[in-house]
């Protein structure tokens, strides 16, 4: 038995370009939305937006390194300020989309290299807390981490993420993705990997919408809840 609430958040990181966010949103409970820096343009932006609201979906800013050809994930050693401003920026990009729909954006989660970073470098973390202050908004992160300790102290509400489908090392980070078997594609793994993560307290799980088998995964991922009698439910109201 898995000792854990019957309901948890399925997420997705969306409007990057790829071919299966309509799909998607028929699978998950919220969905991170590319901001304009390292993926994502207005059109395909509002298109995703308004499928996310005939959805029911929650949305949430998913602010990145402004790096195209690097997709937001080729790291940079930024000010905390200069971070601060690069989230304020995007989310007010968003933002300029989403409030003409009547869409609240309800979270942030950085992207890619500024993820990671902000998980265990204090300068990319202050920076993202202080962006997720002056927004008022819950942030996703890893647990265990140092944005997760800086959260806490700055009485931010975070939202502990888990990856269903990327192996972690022993001290709880992610394999990165250049390395061999860093992502997961067996099913029995998958549905291990879901298991361990629901005991482990997690209280979202995301789909990288870039992942050319995102849509298989998303569904192997509600077949493993299901089995184990736990419903995909937005964490916040």
């Amino acid at each position: 038995m898995i000792a854990q609430s019957p309901s948890i958040d399925l997420n997705a990181d969306l409007a990057e370009g790829f071919p299966n966010d309509a799909r998607l949103l028929a699978l998950v409970t919220s969905a991170a939305i590319a901001c304009g820096a390292h993926a994502g343009d207005e059109a395909s932006i509002l298109s995703t937006l308004r499928l996310a609201k005939s959805q029911a979906v929650a949305i949430g800013a998913h602010p990145g390194f402004p790096d195209r050809e690097g997709f937001g994930r080729i790291e940079r050693r930024l000010k905390a300020g200069d971070v601060t401003q690069l989230i304020l920026r995007q989310f007010a990009f968003l933002k300029k989309l989403a409030d003409p729909e009547n869409i609240p954006i309800s979270f942030l989660k950085p992207h890619g290299a500024l993820y990671n970073q902000a998980q265990r470098e204090p300068e990319t973390a202050q920076g993202v807390i202080a962006a997720a202050s002056a927004l008022a908004l819950p942030l996703l992160g890893q647990p265990g981490s140092l944005l997760q300790q800086l959260a806490k102290a700055a009485s931010i509400k975070f939202i502990a993420e888990g990856f269903p489908e990327r192996r972690y090392q022993p001290d709880g980070s992610l394999v990165p993705r250049p390395l061999p078997n860093a992502i997961l594609s067996d099913p029995a793994e998958i549905d291990s990997q879901v298991v361990r993560l629901l005991r482990a307290g997690i209280a979202t799980l995301c789909i990288h919408g870039d992942d050319p088998d995102a849509l298989a995964k998303a569904e192997l991922v509600r077949l493993s809840l299901s089995r184990h009698g736990i419903v995909p439910h937005f964490w916040g109201p």
